[in-house]
């Protein structure tokens, strides 16, 4: 029998309970071993669970069990969860989580402590939720040279944007009915900024890469400035707008970004909607693949920790398809440097200017202004033909 711990019993901490409960039988097939929870680690209250005695407050009690082989740490944050997770490691102990910002932050120093102790550390439920993302990448496609990773990352955002798109709603209006519904946080500002996309991508390409991508090397633009106008135009040139997280490799260098694009209506992330995510990802052999499904809940959250701790019990030894080294800030493509497209909307007043700096583009008239898209230049040298122009009232990448 393997014993595990949970720190941290909230949505998702619970949610693995269950899944453990519920799904004995059938965890004990596919892992050829029973799994079971010994200690959950919470600083609240439990006296009234039904298993009340599983609760303790004192870290320690997980750390010094020797009958405690997999802790699954669900509390998020930093502080503590880095505290714990690195004690936990250095202990011999195996740890799976869903915390994103740690994986993001940490990751590299983690993998190095798991692989002196012969341990895992696992992640799966930090990308996508339920979605099965890291392992395909780390496994499936390793056969493959991955030359982009794209992706819907964040389910509160996609449903505003749905919002707006589908029911002309304000960016106001929808962001208070995520609030409403339980989908946006009271302070939205790690959703509706990008941050919270921005650690996914970087996880993502980290391990694409094999080298931590930092989120300060990954320019994060998030949805706030989108608005009805933007909406109108992109529905005229046949697109949508998505909050995207994105990588590519090209020529052994890396470019990642979080920013809402305009999707083609033939692009399969174009009908992904309201709180569900997407992520493609392009190989140099199989091309391109999709993985879509619901990227937060309890429950689809908790299915792909419980999945890494099954990993765990049928494979405990250490392995490094999971893992990355050290950044290498020589081998990022600064945005200001990258290759692409934006659809620009400009003051009627600059239409002439724009159209002799442009002169092959066509220009779109609005409601109140007027909008075109680039030619493929590099993000710098547009801006300095917009900056030439006179400026711009917004601008939104095309998704490529």
């Amino acid at each position: 029998m393997k014993k595990i711990a949970i720190i941290g019993f909230g949505v998702v901490g619970s949610g693995v309970y269950e899944i453990i409960r519920k799904n004995k039988d059938a965890l004990t097939k596919k892992s050829g071993e029973e799994i079971d929870v010994k200690k959950i680690l919470d600083i609240r209250d439990f006296s009234d669970h039904k298993e009340s005695h599983l609760f303790t407050k004192d870290f320690n009690d997980l750390l010094n069990d020797g009958e405690i082989e997999i802790v699954v740490e669900t509390m998020g944050g930093i502080k503590f969860a880095y505290e714990y997770t690195k004690a936990l490691l250095e202990s011999g102990k195996s740890v799976v989580t869903s915390n994103k910002e740690l994986v993001a932050t940490h990751g590299e120093e983690f993998f190095r402590i798991a692989k002196e102790k012969n341990v895992r550390y696992l992640y799966e439920a930090s990308v996508g939720g339920g979605i099965p993302v890291i392992r395909p990448l780390a496994c499936d496609v390793s056969a493959n040279e991955v030359v982009n990773v794209s992706g819907i990352l964040n389910g509160t955002t996609n449903y505003i944007l749905t919002k707006m798109f589908k029911e002309n709603d304000s960016f106001e209006n929808a962001l208070k009915n995520a609030q409403e519904l339980g989908y946006a946080e009271k302070d939205p500002t790690a959703d509706v900024d990008g941050h919270d996309a921005c650690r996914k991508i970087a996880i993502l390409m980290s391990l694409v890469t094999g080298r931590k991508i930092e989120c300060e090397d990954i320019n994060t633009k998030g949805i706030r400035n989108v608005s009805a106008e933007d909406v109108t135009y992109a529905a005229a040139i046949g697109c949508t707008i998505k909050l995207i997280g994105c990588g590519f490799v090209e020529n052994g260098k890396v470019s990642a970004s979080v920013e809402p694009m305009l999707i083609p209506a033939s692009h399969p992330l174009s009908s992904v909607e309201d709180v569900f995510n997407a992520v493609t990802v392009k190989g140099n052999m199989v091309d391109t693949l999709m993985f879509y499904g619901r990227g937060a809940g309890m429950l689809p959250t908790a299915s792909a920790v419980v999945g890494d701790v099954i990993d765990i019990v049928r494979n405990g030894e250490y392995n490094p398809y999971y893992s990355w080294g050290d950044a290498d800030k020589e081998k990022i493509i600064p945005y200001e440097d990258i290759n692409t497209k934006f659809f620009v909307r400009i003051e009627e007043a600059q239409k002439e200017k724009i159209a002799s700096i442009f002169p092959d583009v066509e220009i779109i008239k609005g409601v109140s202004d007027y909008g075109f898209v680039s030619p493929l230049m590099s993000v710098k040298e547009l801006d300095e033909k917009l900056t030439a122009a006179g400026g711009y009232i917004s601008r939104i990448r095309l998704f490529r």
